[in-house]
């Protein structure tokens, strides 16, 4: 867990949100499409959870038709297509770690459209289960909760070279 030593007195650091990640997300990559954004938090909390071995931020994450979706981060864009700032969040709550995790990320994912994240996703098993459990059809409206379970694993077969 993190810590703040201060005065000689342990102080337990505020948790990550999702906000805090876009922000970080945003302040690196500069203006971003909604789309953009989600997939690039998506993909922070599956590389995070292979890693770092735990989550980057708590908020769950659902299968909409477009690809994962942070309903607290959409809630936050909700109506705009671009984000060129995330207030509500702060980065500097990412620590060294984080901020490493999220850098790597942006390195392999953020030259890539949103709409190509969104596809790369739905190729992905985490969605489409999520999908197949609510039976949900891909290009159907409404969403599934994706477990961190799935996400961890997945990822985690991508990572160590076994059959996804």
């Amino acid at each position: 867990m993190l810590r703040d030593w201060l005065d000689g007195e342990e102080k337990v650091a505020e948790p990550v949100s999702v906000l805090d990640a876009a922000a970080y997300i945003l302040e690196k990559s500069g203006r971003l499409s909604a789309w953009k954004l989600q997939k690039l938090c998506y993909y922070a909390q599956a590389w995070s959870l292979v890693w770092d071995e735990e989550p980057l931020f708590a908020e769950p994450i659902e299968a909409w038709a477009n690809g994962p979706v942070v309903p607290a981060l959409y809630q936050r864009h909700r109506g705009k297509f671009h984000v060129a700032a995330m207030p509500a969040g702060k980065a500097t709550r990412l620590d060294a770690t984080q901020r490493e995790t999220v850098d790597a990320v942006l390195d392999a994912y953020g030259d890539k459209p949103g709409a190509s994240l969104s596809e790369l996703t739905h190729r992905e098993r985490p969605w489409r289960e999520a999908r197949r459990r609510a039976g949900l059809a891909p290009e159907e409206r409404g969403g599934a909760r994706i477990p961190l379970d799935d996400i961890a694993e997945y990822y985690e077969s991508l990572y160590s070279g076994e059959d996804a």
